[in-house]
């Protein structure tokens, strides 16, 4: 009997070694994963700016967007209407100029004649608001 347990084979010492670093790696990978813990707000601020520039970042976005305002400025003016109405923001000084740029897009694509010209002063003097507040977010 004892010539049957001697032909048993044992795992080699270089194989279990390698199991048990294995192991213990995976275990250090678990247990760092558990370990850690939310951004902190002064990294997620590192990561996405802070909620101004977060909120100027939304409106230069949506002023990119649409037809080219040099060839066709009452285009442009009808497709940034309802996205600046659609942002969401919290501080009221920037959330007044938006809503005022977005209401003189809409008197400019909606006149005609003199109005016209009316309506496009309107709509640089709600962009320089813009501006003011967001530097660059209505070019």
């Amino acid at each position: 009997m004892r010539h049957l347990l001697s032909l048993t084979p044992r795992p080699a010492p270089a194989r279990a070694t390698a199991s048990l670093l294995a192991l213990g790696a995976l275990a250090t990978a678990l247990l760092a994963a558990c370990g850690s813990s939310a951004p902190s707000s002064a990294s997620r601020s590192a990561l996405l700016g802070t909620a101004m520039h977060q909120q100027c970042t939304s409106v230069a976005d949506v002023l990119s967007d649409g037809p080219d305002p040099d060839a066709d400025p009452v285009g442009y003016a009808q497709a940034q209407v309802l996205p600046l109405q659609q942002l969401k923001i919290s501080d009221a000084k920037l959330s007044t100029a938006v809503k005022s740029l977005a209401s003189a897009y809409q008197a400019y694509s909606g006149s005609t004649g003199g109005a016209k010209t009316t309506a496009a002063a309107q709509v640089s003097t709600s962009e320089a608001a813009v501006n003011a507040i967001c530097p660059g977010a209505a070019n």
